[in-house]
């Protein structure tokens, strides 16, 4: 068992959150506008990616603390997450699919599709800040 670093979630967690603000920028973008600036397009692929790197290093860090195996990938450590009461199970739910679109964006299994990342831009600032959220409420309760 993995004993509880409550320091590195939360170093992870304003990582997020830094992320999240930053992706603001784009939030509001029409696809036309999007794909105008290109450093905007690989910004945010870089910004989607580095979010549910660091959530996923802190579901791995957090399941372990609870005496569990480490998950087995990015999508199942949301999963767990979930099993394990750490976040509701219906945010598990809609932030596992986020591992695949990380995939996609490292390691360019198909063209990456603009539309799609702009897209994932709304619903990761929603549902990543409810993530933190939550995490956060976790490592504030009593042990």
């Amino acid at each position: 068992m993995t004993e509880l670093d409550r320091a590195l979630v939360r170093r992870k967690l304003a990582a997020i959150t830094r992320n999240l603000d930053d992706l603001g920028a784009v939030e509001g973008l029409t696809l036309e506008e999007f794909r105008r600036d290109r450093f905007r397009q690989k910004g945010s692929e870089r910004l989607l990616q580095e979010i549910v790197e660091a959530a996923a290093d802190a579901n791995v860090h957090l399941v372990r603390a609870l005496g569990q195996p480490a998950p087995s990938d990015y999508y199942d450590s949301f999963v767990q997450m979930g099993v394990h009461g750490v976040i509701r199970d219906s945010l598990a739910r809609r932030l596992a699919p986020a591992a695949g679109l990380r995939n996609r964006l490292v390691h360019q299994y198909e063209a990456i599709d603009d539309a799609i990342v702009l897209g994932a831009v709304a619903g990761a600032r929603r549902d990543f800040a409810e993530y933190v959220a939550a995490v956060e409420a976790y490592l504030g309760r009593d042990r």
